[in-house]
């Protein structure tokens, strides 16, 4: 079928795109690299592996925290202005990560950093849908979260090399330079954002965000945003211990599942929006999860494995997942209304971050391990928990689906 001329992207709309495909990029990687930089950590730092955890989730819970307090302002500014924002303050606290002299201080910087760049998703999800028309957003969409591929190709690899030649600190600083002159190009060539003020309406920010919150249309997504995070939360944490001690895959090769399934992630990501755009994004959605719950099962009851079949199973499972988050995150920026976005968007992402924590947490109530070199028991259980978990979200965006097909005759 022929496309329509205003299904073509202008070059400011790519320039777009690209930006906020990095700027995703920069914060992802920050909240990446503690993971492979958790060994030098324990050891330089003379912290427990319960000080680590709680490095780690600090940045998450302060994230969700920081939605909830920016929602009730979201939509009350340029989004240009809100992003470069948050943006500086993620950038700054990069800085005070790369420069703590001791554990607090690194806790600290943390926390700092998640309340600022915690934010940076949701409002780069509300530049989307206020930028492009939903029969565009599935490409658009599969473009910006090609940054978690790209994060684990070049992010993990690139910070273990940093971090192995001129230590810890050195990835977060060198992360914040490039932030920093990626900024500058932000504030410099993006056009301001303002179309939603002038549908807003003078709301007290603690009203405008219970009246978001509590809105039936918006109860919808958010259970299916809650449920979405659940899957990959819950497998994520112990991927790289269950592929060395149950699959057998040494600790050299490890980084090439890694490399190959991001380089994977990176080329099916905008193929599945563009495919997303053309069939459906709820066809999409549903055929997507079925093949990950299929793969989810395979995956969770493997044994020793050689390394071709590891590689070859985790690709369609991350092609599958990357099914599900692009259309899925299409989908859902259509439910609310412009003047609403922020605030929605905001929301969203709290309860994203919040409900991977508490996924990670039960997670780890479910597999047990008797030792550090022992293979981790129930995983076959924790398989069956996530796939569940993915079947309960069908009827779930079937709803979005549905809400978003009503709504969008008229905003057309």
């Amino acid at each position: 079928m022929r496309r329509e001329p205003e299904d073509k992207f202008t070059s400011y709309q790519i320039f777009v795109v690209g930006l906020l495909a990095f700027l995703q990029f920069s914060v992802i990687v920050d909240f990446m690299v503690l993971s492979p930089l958790g060994a030098l950590l324990l050891r330089d730092l003379h912290i427990s592996t319960a000080q680590f955890g709680l490095v780690v989730s600090a940045y998450a819970f302060s994230a969700g925290a920081a939605g909830l307090l920016t929602a009730g302002f979201a939509d009350k500014f340029d989004r240009k202005s809100l992003l470069m924002f948050f943006y500086v303050g993620f950038v700054v606290g990069t800085v005070l990560c790369g420069l703590a002299p001791n554990y607090h201080a690194l806790l600290a910087a943390r926390v700092f950093t998640g309340l600022f760049g915690g934010v940076i998703g949701s409002i780069s999800f509300a530049i989307v849908a206020d930028l492009f028309p939903m029969r565009m957003r599935g490409r658009v969409m599969g473009v910006v979260m090609t940054s978690f591929a790209a994060s684990q190709v070049l992010g993990i690899p690139i910070g273990l090399l940093l971090s192995n030649h001129w230590g810890w600190h050195m990835p977060f600083l060198c992360i914040a330079g490039l932030g920093a002159v990626v900024g500058v190009v932000a504030h410099l060539k993006l056009r301001p954002i303002d179309a939603h003020l002038k549908a807003s309406r003078n709301r007290h920010p603690l009203l405008h965000v219970w009246r978001t919150a509590s809105h039936p249309r918006h109860l919808v997504g958010f259970s299916a945003t809650i449920l979405l995070a659940t899957g990959g939360y819950m497998l994520m944490p112990f991927g790289s211990a269950y592929s060395v001690n149950n699959l057998g895959i040494s600790l050299h090769e490890l980084p090439v599942v890694y490399i190959a399934t991001g380089l994977a992630s990176m080329v099916a990501g905008p193929l599945l929006g563009r495919l997303g755009d053309k069939i459906g994004k709820f066809k999409v959605f549903i055929v997507a999860t079925i093949c990950c719950m299929g793969m989810v099962m395979w995956f969770t009851n493997l044994s020793t494995t050689p390394l071709w079949e590891v590689v070859a199973i985790n690709i369609l499972l991350f092609i599958c997942i990357n099914g599900r988050g692009v259309s899925a995150s299409a989908l859902a920026s259509g439910v609310p209304d412009p003047r609403d976005r922020g605030a929605y968007m905001s929301v969203s992402a709290s309860l994203q971050q919040i409900s991977g924590g508490v996924a990670s947490w039960v997670a780890g109530l479910i597999v047990v391990q008797a030792s550090p070199t022992s293979p981790l028991g129930n995983y076959p259980m924790l398989g069956i928990v996530v796939a569940t978990a993915m079947l309960i979200t069908i009827p779930l965006m079937w709803n979005v689906d549905r809400i978003v097909a009503e709504k969008e005759p008229a905003a057309t």
